[in-house]
């Protein structure tokens, strides 16, 4: 454990925790919407912004990705930190005007939001998706494609897989805007435009899980294919 400052208080922090880890222990509130518990930081929305001390000096970091360290000083509410999550929001919803999410949080934040719901759902490139993907289940089906040397990109994406798909629906589960769908019609379950067949629960004959996922488990796992093909409230 290590010593820190938290709006004035002395705390004590795990040694490779974050800012917005200890922020929540004391449960003070800071806005996110490209951050998850269980996944890594990725600081792309930048609206968890917080003021640091370092070499006497304060500035403006992203609490979700900056580790904290011993002796270091951090304010969550100061006129700088307001400003910054402000202009952050302000800047997601001149892009994402329709976007019910991001007008909710810019709202919240003082940016001057237009009454009318918003009804669309665009993506946000919050990398949500991607990193669930690839840390919680493992098949990396989604790609994160930047602007870069070499690429012939005029807009960040999401770049999908269907091949390496299982149809498992955590990236739709994940995503904050409702831009990733999954729609299910009995044996069929459809999502990034991909068809899945759904397999039946051989107790009760509801339709419980994509094929394509209780086969990457039984891969991954060693469990027979047949093992698997009993639903949660069935076993």
């Amino acid at each position: 454990m290590i010593d820190i400052v938290i709006n004035g208080r002395k705390v004590k922090a795990k040694e490779g925790s974050t800012i917005l880890d200890n922020a929540r222990e004391l449960r003070l509130e800071i806005p996110t919407l490209c951050h998850h518990d269980d996944l890594s930081p990725f600081g792309a929305c930048r609206l968890c912004a917080v003021e640091v001390k370092v070499n006497g000096k304060w500035h403006i970091a992203t609490s979700c990705n900056t580790v904290v360290e011993k002796g270091m000083e951090i304010k969550t509410d100061t006129d700088r930190v307001r400003e910054s999550r402000k202009l952050a929001a302000e800047l997601l919803y001149y892009k994402y005007s329709e976007t019910e999410t991001v007008r909710e949080i810019a709202g919240k934040l003082g940016v001057d939001v237009y009454d009318e719901p918003g009804e669309e759902h665009d993506c946000i490139l919050c990398g949500l998706c991607v990193r669930t993907c690839r840390e919680i289940v493992g098949v990396s089906a989604l790609t994160f494609l930047d602007r870069g040397p070499g690429r012939d990109l005029s807009e960040p994406k999401i770049d999908f897989n269907p091949a390496a798909c299982i149809g498992c629906g955590s990236c739709a589960y994940v995503c904050p805007t409702g831009y990733v769908t999954m729609t299910s019609d009995d044996d069929k379950r459809m999502i990034w435009n991909k068809i899945f067949k759904m397999v039946p629960c051989d107790v009760c004959g509801r339709y419980f899980a994509p094929e394509d996922q209780l086969r990457y488990i039984s891969r991954t796992t060693g469990v027979p294919f047949e093992k698997l093909t009993t639903c949660v409230s069935c076993r």
